[in-house]
Protein backbone atom coordinates (compact mmCIF):
# COMPACT_ATOMS: atom_id res chain seq x y z
CA UNK A 1 0.00 0.00 0.00
CA UNK A 2 2.91 2.25 1.18
CA UNK A 3 6.43 2.63 0.31
CA UNK A 4 9.37 4.80 0.86
CA UNK A 5 12.95 4.15 -1.32
CA UNK A 6 15.73 5.57 -0.06
CA UNK A 7 13.95 8.82 1.00
CA UNK A 8 16.21 11.12 1.77
CA UNK A 9 15.95 15.20 2.79
CA UNK A 10 18.74 17.46 3.55
CA UNK A 11 19.54 20.43 5.35
CA UNK A 12 22.41 22.06 4.04
CA UNK A 13 25.00 19.50 5.23
CA UNK A 14 22.65 17.78 7.48
CA UNK A 15 21.02 14.45 6.49
CA UNK A 16 17.67 14.40 8.56
CA UNK A 17 16.29 11.53 7.16
CA UNK A 18 19.00 8.89 5.53
CA UNK A 19 18.00 6.51 2.74
CA UNK A 20 15.18 5.34 4.58
CA UNK A 21 13.31 2.41 2.59
CA UNK A 22 10.18 0.43 4.20
CA UNK A 23 7.16 -0.91 2.50
CA UNK A 24 3.49 -1.18 4.84
CA UNK A 25 0.70 -3.20 4.09
CA UNK A 26 -2.96 -2.94 5.01
CA UNK A 27 -4.11 -4.28 7.75
CA UNK A 28 -1.22 -3.50 10.13
CA UNK A 29 0.14 -0.64 12.49
CA UNK A 30 3.84 0.31 12.51
CA UNK A 31 5.23 2.34 15.40
CA UNK A 32 8.09 4.55 14.39
CA UNK A 33 10.10 5.22 17.34
CA UNK A 34 13.31 6.70 18.40
CA UNK A 35 14.80 9.38 20.70
CA UNK A 36 14.18 13.32 20.29
CA UNK A 37 15.72 14.23 16.44
CA UNK A 38 15.86 10.55 15.84
CA UNK A 39 13.98 12.38 11.99
CA UNK A 40 10.45 10.33 13.04
CA UNK A 41 8.55 13.30 11.92
CA UNK A 42 10.59 14.65 9.45
CA UNK A 43 9.67 11.35 7.68
CA UNK A 44 6.22 11.85 8.24
CA UNK A 45 6.52 15.18 6.37
CA UNK A 46 8.58 13.45 3.15
CA UNK A 47 5.95 10.97 3.02
CA UNK A 48 2.69 13.18 3.44
CA UNK A 49 4.23 16.15 1.46
CA UNK A 50 4.74 18.84 3.74
CA UNK A 51 8.39 18.75 3.18
CA UNK A 52 10.08 17.85 -0.77
CA UNK A 53 12.77 14.89 -1.23
CA UNK A 54 15.90 15.62 -1.89
CA UNK A 55 16.36 12.30 -2.89
CA UNK A 56 14.44 8.60 -2.80
CA UNK A 57 10.78 8.22 -4.14
CA UNK A 58 7.43 7.73 -2.23
CA UNK A 59 4.94 5.08 -3.72
CA UNK A 60 1.14 4.77 -2.91
CA UNK A 61 -0.54 1.66 -3.74
CA UNK A 62 2.18 1.31 -6.39
CA UNK A 63 1.82 5.04 -7.88
CA UNK A 64 4.88 7.04 -7.17
CA UNK A 65 3.99 10.38 -5.77
CA UNK A 66 6.81 11.34 -4.62
CA UNK A 67 6.54 15.19 -6.49
CA UNK A 68 3.26 15.69 -5.43
CA UNK A 69 2.36 18.92 -3.16
CA UNK A 70 0.16 17.57 0.05
CA UNK A 71 -2.92 18.61 -1.23
CA UNK A 72 -2.90 15.84 -4.04
CA UNK A 73 -1.46 12.97 -1.74
CA UNK A 74 -4.67 13.63 0.55
CA UNK A 75 -6.70 12.91 -2.62
CA UNK A 76 -4.74 10.00 -3.27
CA UNK A 77 -5.60 8.71 -0.13
CA UNK A 78 -2.68 9.73 2.59
CA UNK A 79 -4.62 11.03 5.87
CA UNK A 80 -2.02 12.92 8.45
CA UNK A 81 -2.88 13.99 12.14
CA UNK A 82 -0.15 16.70 13.20
CA UNK A 83 1.61 16.48 16.24
CA UNK A 84 0.82 20.26 16.58
CA UNK A 85 -3.40 20.35 15.76
CA UNK A 86 -4.08 21.67 12.10
CA UNK A 87 -8.10 23.19 12.39
CA UNK A 88 -10.36 25.56 11.15
CA UNK A 89 -10.14 27.55 14.67
CA UNK A 90 -12.74 29.95 13.51
CA UNK A 91 -15.20 27.81 12.03
CA UNK A 92 -17.24 25.44 14.52
CA UNK A 93 -16.29 22.06 15.90
CA UNK A 94 -19.61 20.87 13.19
CA UNK A 95 -17.93 22.43 10.35
CA UNK A 96 -14.26 21.52 10.89
CA UNK A 97 -15.23 17.88 10.12
CA UNK A 98 -18.14 18.79 7.59
CA UNK A 99 -15.81 20.58 5.59
CA UNK A 100 -13.56 17.09 5.59
CA UNK A 101 -16.45 14.97 4.65
CA UNK A 102 -17.10 17.37 1.56
CA UNK A 103 -13.42 17.53 0.61
CA UNK A 104 -13.57 13.57 0.36
CA UNK A 105 -17.03 13.57 -1.59
CA UNK A 106 -15.94 16.39 -3.82
CA UNK A 107 -12.08 14.19 -4.45
CA UNK A 108 -14.29 11.69 -5.63
CA UNK A 109 -16.46 13.68 -7.82
CA UNK A 110 -19.16 13.71 -6.08
CA UNK A 111 -21.84 16.23 -4.33
CA UNK A 112 -21.23 20.11 -4.62
CA UNK A 113 -23.47 22.89 -5.59
CA UNK A 114 -25.26 22.34 -8.83
CA UNK A 115 -26.05 25.54 -11.15
CA UNK A 116 -30.12 26.25 -11.99
CA UNK A 117 -32.04 27.15 -14.48
CA UNK A 118 -31.94 30.88 -13.07
CA UNK A 119 -28.22 31.42 -13.73
CA UNK A 120 -27.62 31.05 -9.93
CA UNK A 121 -26.76 28.61 -7.82
CA UNK A 122 -29.19 25.66 -6.73
CA UNK A 123 -29.81 26.37 -3.50
CA UNK A 124 -32.35 23.56 -2.61
CA UNK A 125 -30.09 21.47 -4.30
CA UNK A 126 -27.42 22.70 -2.58
CA UNK A 127 -28.57 22.31 0.94
CA UNK A 128 -29.69 18.71 -0.38
CA UNK A 129 -26.38 18.25 -0.60
CA UNK A 130 -24.83 19.20 2.52
CA UNK A 131 -27.45 16.95 4.64
CA UNK A 132 -25.98 13.72 4.58
CA UNK A 133 -22.03 15.24 5.07
CA UNK A 134 -23.52 16.81 8.10
CA UNK A 135 -24.92 13.63 9.33
CA UNK A 136 -22.17 12.35 8.62
CA UNK A 137 -19.92 15.13 10.76
CA UNK A 138 -22.53 14.56 13.52
CA UNK A 139 -21.74 10.56 13.70
CA UNK A 140 -18.21 10.98 13.50
CA UNK A 141 -18.36 13.84 16.38
CA UNK A 142 -20.09 11.18 18.31
CA UNK A 143 -17.43 8.53 17.96
CA UNK A 144 -15.10 11.01 19.66
CA UNK A 145 -17.33 12.53 22.28
CA UNK A 146 -17.19 15.73 20.91
CA UNK A 147 -21.16 15.79 19.94
CA UNK A 148 -21.93 18.23 22.48
CA UNK A 149 -19.18 20.50 21.22
CA UNK A 150 -20.58 20.80 18.01
CA UNK A 151 -21.33 24.17 17.94
CA UNK A 152 -18.26 25.40 19.49
CA UNK A 153 -15.10 27.22 17.53
CA UNK A 154 -12.50 25.17 17.14
CA UNK A 155 -10.02 27.72 19.10
CA UNK A 156 -12.38 27.65 21.99
CA UNK A 157 -11.69 24.26 22.81
CA UNK A 158 -9.03 23.02 24.83
CA UNK A 159 -5.91 21.21 23.54
CA UNK A 160 -7.94 17.60 24.09
CA UNK A 161 -10.37 18.30 22.33
CA UNK A 162 -8.68 20.01 19.74
CA UNK A 163 -6.95 16.67 19.03
CA UNK A 164 -9.97 14.46 18.83
CA UNK A 165 -11.15 16.76 16.61
CA UNK A 166 -8.10 16.51 14.30
CA UNK A 167 -9.01 12.60 14.49
CA UNK A 168 -12.63 13.14 13.53
CA UNK A 169 -11.06 15.04 10.36
CA UNK A 170 -9.11 12.68 9.87
CA UNK A 171 -11.67 9.54 9.68
CA UNK A 172 -14.03 11.92 7.53
CA UNK A 173 -11.43 11.61 5.21
CA UNK A 174 -11.34 7.59 4.79
CA UNK A 175 -7.87 7.44 3.72
CA UNK A 176 -5.70 4.31 3.03
CA UNK A 177 -3.47 5.31 5.30
CA UNK A 178 -3.95 7.04 8.59
CA UNK A 179 -0.82 8.56 9.90
CA UNK A 180 -0.47 9.82 13.38
CA UNK A 181 2.02 12.15 15.05
CA UNK A 182 1.88 11.77 18.63
CA UNK A 183 -1.98 11.54 18.64
CA UNK A 184 -2.37 11.71 22.45
CA UNK A 185 0.13 14.40 23.16
CA UNK A 186 -1.38 17.06 25.97
CA UNK A 187 -4.02 14.92 26.30
CA UNK A 188 -5.58 14.14 30.18
CA UNK A 189 -5.13 10.62 31.16
CA UNK A 190 -9.16 10.43 30.96
CA UNK A 191 -9.28 11.87 27.19
CA UNK A 192 -6.29 9.37 25.88
CA UNK A 193 -9.01 6.26 25.98
CA UNK A 194 -11.16 7.84 23.56
CA UNK A 195 -8.30 8.44 21.06
CA UNK A 196 -6.75 4.65 21.85
CA UNK A 197 -10.28 2.94 21.45
CA UNK A 198 -10.23 5.01 17.66
CA UNK A 199 -7.07 3.61 16.78
CA UNK A 200 -7.62 0.03 17.85
CA UNK A 201 -10.84 0.08 15.74
CA UNK A 202 -9.01 1.31 12.74
CA UNK A 203 -6.03 -1.45 12.88
CA UNK A 204 -9.04 -4.06 13.05
CA UNK A 205 -9.60 -2.50 9.69
CA UNK A 206 -7.08 -5.39 6.97
CA UNK A 207 -7.79 -3.05 3.97
CA UNK A 208 -5.74 0.31 5.55
CA UNK A 209 -1.95 1.24 6.89
CA UNK A 210 -2.20 3.12 10.02
CA UNK A 211 1.42 4.27 11.07
CA UNK A 212 1.88 6.23 14.47
CA UNK A 213 4.68 8.05 16.15
CA UNK A 214 4.58 7.66 19.41
CA UNK A 215 7.12 8.24 22.48
CA UNK A 216 4.96 6.36 24.92
CA UNK A 217 5.92 2.23 25.08
CA UNK A 218 2.78 1.14 26.74
CA UNK A 219 0.79 2.62 23.74
CA UNK A 220 3.59 1.18 21.38
CA UNK A 221 3.34 -1.72 22.67
CA UNK A 222 -0.13 -2.83 23.08
CA UNK A 223 -1.15 -0.85 19.52
CA UNK A 224 1.71 -2.04 17.17
CA UNK A 225 2.04 -4.99 14.74
CA UNK A 226 5.22 -3.97 13.76
CA UNK A 227 8.29 -1.03 15.32
CA UNK A 228 10.42 0.51 12.88
CA UNK A 229 13.26 2.65 15.02
CA UNK A 230 15.00 5.62 13.47
CA UNK A 231 18.20 7.25 14.51
CA UNK A 232 20.07 10.30 13.38
CA UNK A 233 17.85 9.60 10.15
CA UNK A 234 18.54 6.77 8.94
CA UNK A 235 16.97 3.07 9.96
CA UNK A 236 18.23 1.20 12.44
CA UNK A 237 15.83 -1.58 13.84
CA UNK A 238 12.57 -2.73 12.26
CA UNK A 239 10.54 -5.67 13.08
CA UNK A 240 8.25 -7.45 15.62
CA UNK A 241 7.82 -5.62 18.80
CA UNK A 242 8.47 -8.01 21.37
CA UNK A 243 11.95 -8.52 18.91
CA UNK A 244 12.63 -5.02 18.51
CA UNK A 245 12.17 -3.82 22.17
CA UNK A 246 14.05 -6.69 23.35
CA UNK A 247 17.19 -5.64 22.03
CA UNK A 248 19.65 -4.10 24.08
CA UNK A 249 20.82 -2.19 21.36
CA UNK A 250 17.16 -0.59 20.40
CA UNK A 251 16.84 0.11 24.57
CA UNK A 252 19.64 2.01 25.74
CA UNK A 253 20.78 3.74 22.64
CA UNK A 254 17.52 4.25 21.06
CA UNK A 255 14.76 4.53 23.75
CA UNK A 256 16.39 5.75 26.56
CA UNK A 257 15.28 2.16 28.70
CA UNK A 258 17.32 -0.40 30.87
CA UNK A 259 17.93 -3.50 29.33
CA UNK A 260 14.90 -5.76 30.25
CA UNK A 261 15.95 -9.00 32.20
CA UNK A 262 14.47 -12.05 30.51
CA UNK A 263 11.13 -13.68 32.04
Amino acid sequence: MLETRNLTIRFGGHVAVDHVSCSFQPGTLTAIVGPNGAGKTTYFNLISGQLPASEGQVLLAGEDITLLPAPLRTRRGLGRAFQLTQLFPHLTVRENVRLAVQAREQGRGKGGAKWGGWGGIDLLRLWLDHQPWIAEAEALLEQVRLAHRGAATAASLPHGDQRKLEVAMLLALDPKVFMFDEPTAGMSVDEVPVILDLIRALKARKDIVVLLVEHKMDVVRELSDRIVVLHNGQLVADGAPAEVIASPVVQQAYLGMAAEEPA
